[in-house]
């Protein structure tokens, strides 16, 4: 859409913000990588509430070991402690356990949860399914392993964001169908779902300073191979059945262009029997609440996940 018409539906709390995107460079990606996770060490910041460490654990057979980035409370007690998973954004390109380390430590000071980050591997170096086939490790991991980290096993959510909100909702079709581990939640955030990338909202996001239509094509071809076919573990949107899946707690803003195909999964699961909670936000680009926390629907955005969170726990 015209520049002028971007601006206009955009919050005013976002403008600012949304101004001084510098945008994903893309067509340069390897480059683009490497700044972008500079970027991502500088803007780590500790929490003295928060104690963070890391963790390697065996990946899927034959590939390679799998990065945990756990955070849990830095004055918790002897008991176990219920646990999200999460699944950074990037696009399937880029990104690290770094890159949302400031959500994963709001989880753990409003929830007092553990929050155990995974590394997955990124494409275009490996393509689909190996992402989601490390989240699968991990949960597997997680699941037989909770205690020792101090995690309830019975208490688990899997939780991500734009490229990991995809492999959320992946990994809740996957640990179904291969009868694994039963998370109590999932969060798959403004997720990636749909491969095809062509729906009304998709085309209508043009500009690079915020995640566009281009952005999207962009990850999609780089993560899926060329002939080989596509399944719902690459792309949720093409599951058939619903049924059966973890309840959902999800949010995205009106000016995202993976609006359209969220809301069709959305009600696609409550079609199937699946609780859902969903909101949608005015005037909010992709990624509001991590560019502007302080911000009036990023705040509204974090609380109404706080109380999901504690739901499906049993802490409220």
């Amino acid at each position: 859409m015209d520049e002028k018409i971007m601006r206009s539906l955009i919050d005013k709390e976002l403008l600012a913000n949304y101004d001084a995107s510098p945008g994903f460079d893309l067509e340069h990606l390897e480059a683009f990588k490497k700044s972008s996770y500079e970027m991502e060490k500088q803007n780590v910041k500790d929490d003295a509430a928060v104690r963070v460490y890391e963790k390697m654990i065996d990946g899927p057979e034959g590939a390679p070991p799998v990065k945990l980035r756990i955070y849990e409370p830095a004055d918790r007690g002897e008991g176990l402690l219920p646990c999200a998973m999460f699944f950074h954004g990037g696009g399937f390109l880029f990104g690290s356990v770094l890159r949302q380390n400031d959500m994963c430590l709001r989880f753990v000071k409003n929830v007092g949860i553990v929050v155990v980050s995974v590394e997955y591997r990124l494409s275009p170096e490996y393509k689909a399914p190996a992402p989601i086939e490390d989240a699968y490790a991990a949960l597997v991991w997680l699941d037989k392993n909770g205690a020792s980290i101090g995690v309830d096993s019975s208490k688990i959510a899997i939780t991500g964001l734009s490229a990991g909100g995809g492999i959320t909702a992946a990994l809740a079709l996957m640990t179904r169908d291969r009868k694994g581990p039963k998370p109590v939640l999932q969060i798959p955030m403004y997720a990636m779902l749909d491969y095809r990338a062509d729906t009304y909202s998709q085309k209508a996001v043009t500009s690079r300073k915020v995640w566009c239509y281009d952005y999207s094509k962009i990850g999609w071809r780089e993560y899926l191979e060329e002939g080989r076919e596509v399944t719902c573990y690459d792309s949720p949107i093409l599951a058939e059945d619903l049924s059966g899946l973890p309840p959902v707690f999800s949010f995205i803003g009106t000016v995202d262009p993976l609006l359209d195909e969220n809301v069709e999964y959305w009600n696609r699961l409550i079609r199937a029997g699946v609780p859902v909670e969903y909101h949608i936000f005015p005037g909010c680009y992709h990624s509001f609440e991590i560019a502007v926390p302080e911000s009036h629907y990023a705040k509204m955005a974090y609380g109404l996940m706080y109380s999901a969170l504690k739901r499906a726990f049993g802490m409220e």
